[in-house]
This record gives C-alpha cells, sequence and structure tokens, in this order.
C-alpha cells in the first residue's frame, strides 16, 4: 500500500503502526519520527512559525475570511506519488491542508484512491483514529495492541487522579497573541490528570478569549502550549503576556506555577505522543504523585520576579 499523510498525528501513526516504509509523502510539517524527514512534502504553509505570533494570527484570519487555505497543496506531486491512501483532516482549517482541498487535488488521480478525514475532539477519539488507520491499513490487530498499551497509560493517570479532593484550577493557553484558550481533548487532560478548566471545553474547539477572562479565572497553574511551538520557541514570545496588566497579580505567578511545555508534539496534535502530553500534564498538577514522565527539554517552570 502507498500512503500519504497531510497531518502530522497521521504520520506519528503510521510510524507507530510499523508502515513507515509505505509511506510516501507527507506535509511540510510532519517532522517526527526524524526519519520522516526522507519522505516527499506535498504542501507549503503561508506561514512561518518564525513570524510573530500576531502576524501569523492576521494572515491566517485574513485568508480564511477570504475563502482561502493557508497552504499550498501539490497536486502535480500527488499524482506522480499514486497513492493508495490519503490521509487529512477537516476539524482545523489551520492546522493542515483541508479535506475539500484534498479532494480537488485528488481528482486528477487514476484509480481507486481512497482519502480519509480524521477527526478526533477527545481522548478516546484519537485512540479510534489509530484502530481506524490500521483498519485502513490492514493493521487493526497491531493497532489493537498499541491502543492497549496506550490504554494502560491513560487508565494509570486516572486511577490515581479520580478521587482526589484537591483539583487545581488550570488555564491552558494555546496562542499568544490573540489569546486562545486549549480546546478539544486539552479540557479532558486536564479533567484526566486532577485539574479543573473552566475556561476551555472538551470536544469543542479552541476559542480566543479576553486577557481580562485570564484575570478573572485567575487560575492555580498556567500552561503555555502555543499550536507548532515547542519551549524554546513559545519563551521568545512569553514578553506578549508577561507585560500584560494584572499579571504580576496572578496567583498561578504568585506561587510559580507557570509551565512552558512543547505544544507541537504533546498537546496540540491528536496522534500517540499526546498520552505523554497527559503524563506531563498530571506531572505539573499533582507532581506529589507523578514525577521523572516529561520527556527532556519538553517542559519548563518558569519563575518569574515582580517587576518593581
Amino acid at each position: 500500500m502507498r500512503i500519504v499523510s497531510l497531518l502530522p498525528s497521521a504520520t506519528e501513526i503510521i510510524y507507530a503502526l510499523g508502515l513507515g516504509d509505505s509511506l510516501v509523502g507527507v506535509s511540510h510539517d510532519c517532522d517526527f519520527p526524524s526519519e520522516v524527514s526522507q519522505k516527499p512534502r506535498l504542501s507549503q504553509a503561508l506561514v512561518n512559525l518564525d513570524m510573530p505570533s500576531d502576524e501569523i494570527d492576521a494572515i491566517v484570519r485574513e485568508q480564511l475570511h477570504n475563502g482561502l487555505s493557508v497552504y499550498h497543496l501539490d497536486a502535480t506531486l500527488l499524482q506522480q506519488l499514486e497513492p493508495d491512501l490519503i490521509l487529512t483532516q477537516e476539524l482545523c482549517e489551520v492546522c493542515a491542508p483541508s479535506y475539500d482541498q484534498v479532494l480537488e487535488a485528488a481528482k486528477i488521480l487514476e484509480g481507486k484512491t481512497k482519502v480519509v478525514s480524521l477527526e478526533p475532539n477527545t481522548l478516546e477519539d484519537i485512540l479510534g483514529n489509530i484502530q481506524l488507520v490500521g483498519e485502513l491499513t490492514e493493521r487493526e490487530h497491531y493497532a489493537q495492541s498499541y491502543i492497549q498499551a496506550l490504554r494502560e497509560r491513560i487508565d494509570h493517570i486516572r486511577q490515581i487522579t479520580e478521587d482526589l479532593d484537591e483539583r487545581p484550577k488550570v488555564g491552558c493557553i494555546e496562542w499568544l497573541s490573540p489569546v486562545m484558550i486549549g480546546g478539544h481533548w486539552v479540557p479532558q487532560m486536564v479533567e484526566y490528570a486532577g485539574g479543573e478548566d473552566w475556561l476551555g471545553e472538551t470536544s469543542e474547539p479552541s476559542r480566543e478569549v479576553a486577557w481580562g477572562d485570564i484575570l478573572t479565572y485567575n487560575p492555580d497553574i498556567l500552561v503555555f502550549m502555543p499550536c507548532g511551538f515547542n519551549v524554546e520557541r513559545t519563551l521568545e514570545e512569553m514578553d506578549l503576556v508577561i507585560e500584560r496588566e494584572g499579571w504580576q497579580e496572578l496567583k498561578a505567578v504568585k506561587e510559580g506555577q507557570i509551565y512552558v511545555v512543547d505544544g507541537s508534539s504533546y498537546f496540540n496534535r491528536p496522534g500517540p505522543r499526546i498520552v505523554t502530553g497527559l503524563e506531563m500534564m498530571a506531572q505539573m498538577i499533582h507532581p506529589e504523585y507523578f514525577r521523572g514522565l516529561a520527556p527532556a527539554g519538553s517542559l519548563m517552570r518558569i519563575a518569574f520576579e515582580k517587576l518593581e
């Protein structure tokens, strides 16, 4: 089978199921595992993550307002690769080439190429996507075993946290300018890890909030996980929030409960590593029970001195 993945999370699923040799093409932002760097790339983004957050947001909003995509998809290369299966998504117009865009490009393909859209909204949906890819690629039994191992890790976290009386309020920042709160599976990760997220809503999209909403919420813990950013990239733009009025008065700031994580790898992508993200969340919320679960370089706790 010849597979094209236009979604980083789908690419990670493909490799997790031992199908890397069947992958003939990927999107521009598929970067894990490292072997994927050798695969042909079928998409290009109109923005790059070196741009300031507000500039990225402005370009994306203008494109979507005009009914345009924020990606270019190489239909000619797609035809040359002759895939049997194309994996894409409809969940987010900003995350990857859209399902409709892929369908349009796939019209020039001959034969019976199957285009499948992966649409997870919860942790359970993500596991379901792994099962679906397993079925589509005749690796369903391998997928079942892999999912079972992931479920055991999820269940381990939940067994420890489900009866805890102390459930800190957590704020999950998924974009810095404008400020956006993580949705879909992120509030569920907070819940499973033993916290409460009153700003996000499980299975609902991420959403923009006013800074005043953050001040009113006054979380015990703030986790910065900008979409597509790693820890170093997020730190470059932390001034966008720490210079805002009221920052120093937030409970999370006063108590040193500010975390920056590798959002791109462990929180934004609905793939296998989301379970590692859950473990990281548990470590941040309840370090008295969870330690050493974050991969090297994936999480940083930051203390901010009060400005005079």
